[in-house]
């Protein structure tokens, strides 16, 4: 079909920079697509939407990647809503990080790492850990939300036994690659972004100094509002579950690769662990009698329906990236830049581009459905390895995230601290920027030394 099969991912694009709402760019990227294949019949491509879309369903994996994603709401509740998370938060305050800011800044950006199975719930615990304690030493809440948001979500890009993991399996296996947890564990070393921006927080953890905007925000320390966290209760009301879920899915890995962790499948693991953890939360509680019976089953759909929005992004995502397979987009943009760009700008323009679709749209998620179809045939295509390819896809989904006022992590960061939003944005986007430049000068230099 050739150009006109971009129109889709360019919809896409403009909508989310237009309306700022990933769901509804991406129904319409879908309909473009689906009217495409149908022969631009607008009303083929109407029932086309519809049947992609229930064809997600037809995959095994991709069904777990959305139970998943919908169970995990009410597990997340268990935890919190016990007082576990703040009985989690007090006992790591016992073990002497309180002492100096220094420590309470590292105790902050390790907190953002230890908790990777969940971003959001990350960002809650160690905003809900910190702020007294940043309060305590007048350091900016702004602060705060650079640690938040800089150690939660880099480190679920990193450490992939959680619902990253399994999203992007589903749309890698949607590719037709046949060891797509392979090349998903190879891009880990290769995110140059994610570890350059932990390495940040963490440098300034130890040095205690700051620039750009968030100068003049540590000028202004202390004047945050102080919020009281759930009263703490029992520790095992958090790291039981936390415990049996990390266990459950490198069991479940081994039990569906027949030993070999990497060749298990991911999206039955993480799945299964995750159905585990909330059995497991459910009975702890009921035993412990912290609920009743039906307090448990009013949370846990409380819970799940917080992340239904986030679920019907997934949804969307995995329907998009099979359409546009189906369509071609990839390939035919492989044929075009494949054939005449230069293998060691690939990388830089992947990266970028995820960037700019990221933030326009304010999802990394939705950028991965978006690019992974196209992305990754280039990378076939300049014969270049597919895992630099995707760890540029992601770096660079994260990076956009990052700088974007309308990224749900970038909104959960401000809660999270008590910081105000733009002040959060403001002040990150410098230390974003910082590690993005670096970031692509190590994807230029290491391509020119693989290809």
């Amino acid at each position: 079909m050739g150009w006109i099969t971009l129109l889709p991912a360019l919809a896409a694009i403009l909508i989310g920079i237009w309306k700022r709402e990933v769901i509804l760019s991406l129904l319409v990227a879908l309909y473009l697509s689906e009217t495409l294949l149908a022969g631009n019949n607008p009303a083929l491509g109407f029932i086309g939407l519809l049947e992609r879309i229930t064809a997600v369903f037809q995959s095994q994996s991709n069904t777990q990647i959305l139970l998943f994603s919908i169970l995990v709401g009410a597990l997340l509740i268990y935890m919190n809503q016990s007082g576990g998370v703040s009985a989690c938060v007090q006992a790591l305050t016992r073990v002497g990080f309180t002492q100096t800011p220094r420590r309470v800044g590292l105790l902050t950006a390790f907190v953002g790492v230890a908790i990777f199975i969940e971003s959001n719930m990350s960002m809650l615990v160690a905003g809900i850990l910190s702020r007294p304690l940043f309060d305590k030493f007048r350091m900016s809440r702004a602060r705060l939300a650079y640690f938040v948001d800089s150690t939660c979500a880099p480190v679920s890009i990193l450490i992939l036994l959680n619902g990253w993991g399994a999203y992007l399996l589903g749309l890698l296996t949607e590719q037709g690659f046949s060891e797509p947890i392979t090349i998903l564990v190879m891009s880990i070393p290769l995110n140059f972004y994610a570890l350059i921006t932990l390495a940040l927080v963490f440098y300034t953890a130890i040095v205690q100094r700051v620039y750009g905007p968030l100068r003049s925000s540590e000028k202004r320390r202390g004047e945050d509002i102080k919020e009281e966290p759930i009263a703490p209760t029992r520790v095992r009301y958090m790291l039981l579950p936390l415990l049996v879920m990390v266990s459950a899915v490198l069991f479940f890995l081994g039990y569906t690769g027949n030993g070999d962790l990497l060749a298990g499948s991911g999206s039955s693991a993480i799945f299964w662990g995750t159905a585990l953890a909330t059995l497991v939360a459910y009975f702890l509680l009921l035993k412990d009698r912290v609920f009743s019976h039906q307090k448990l089953i009013t949370l846990g759909f409380e819970g799940m329906g917080k992340l239904l929005p986030v679920v019907t992004t997934v949804l969307l995502a995995l329907a998009l990236s099979a359409s546009m397979g189906v369509l071609g987009t990839g390939k035919f943009v492989a044929q075009i830049v494949g054939s005449s760009l230069p293998p060691p700008l690939i990388p830089v323009l992947v990266f970028i581009a995820a960037g700019l679709i990221s933030f326009t749209t304010g999802t990394s998620w939705g950028t991965f459905g978006i690019m992974i179809p196209i992305a990754l045939p280039l990378a076939q295509a300049a014969e270049l390895p597919p895992a630099l390819i995707l760890s540029a896809l992601l770096g660079g989904g994260v990076f956009g995230d990052h700088c974007s006022p309308i990224s749900d992590t970038t909104l959960i960061s401000s809660l999270a601290a008590g910081c105000d939003h733009l002040e959060h944005i403001q002040t990150q986007l410098p230390y974003a920027l910082s590690a993005a430049g670096v970031t692509l000068l190590l994807y230029f230099v290491t391509t020119w030394l693989l290809w």
